[in-house]
C-alpha cells in the first residue's frame, strides 16, 4: 500500500507536516490554567465535540474560533497560528465571497 506524502509546496493546511492543532489547544489550556478540553470548550463557549474534532484533525480551526481564542487568551492571532504550525504567508479567498447573491442582496430599498 502506498500513501501520498504531503509536499512542502502544498498550501493545504492539513497537508503541512508542522500543522498540529494539539499544540495550540494544549498551550491554551496551560495559558488559561484549565484542567482539560471540557474546561477549554467552556472557556471558548463551544461544544466539547468541537475541541475533540479539532484534536483528531476532523475539523479545522476556523476563523471565528481563532478570534475567540485571541479574545480569551490575549495571544495575538499570529501567535495562535504559529502555535498550531500554520506558517502560510498568503491566504486565498474565493471570489464568490465578494459577489452579490442576487437582486436586492445589498440591503438597499427599491424606492
Amino acid at each position: 500500500m502506498t500513501t501520498k506524502e504531503p509536499t512542502a509546496t502544498s498550501n493545504r493546511l492539513a497537508d503541512q507536516v508542522a500543522y498540529d492543532p494539539n499544540n495550540l489547544l494544549d498551550a491554551l489550556i496551560e495559558k488559561l490554567s484549565l484542567k482539560n478540553d471540557a474546561a477549554l470548550s467552556r472557556a471558548l463557549e463551544v461544544a466539547p465535540p468541537v475541541i475533540s474534532k479539532i484534536r483528531h484533525r476532523r475539523l479545522p480551526v476556523g476563523a471565528s474560533l481563532l478570534i475567540r481564542m485571541h479574545e480569551v487568551s490575549d495571544l495575538s492571532i499570529k501567535d495562535l497560528r504559529i502555535l498550531m504550525g500554520d506558517r502560510r504567508d498568503k491566504f486565498r479567498i474565493s471570489d464568490k465571497q465578494f459577489k452579490p447573491k442576487g437582486p436586492g442582496a445589498e440591503g438597499g430599498s427599491a424606492e
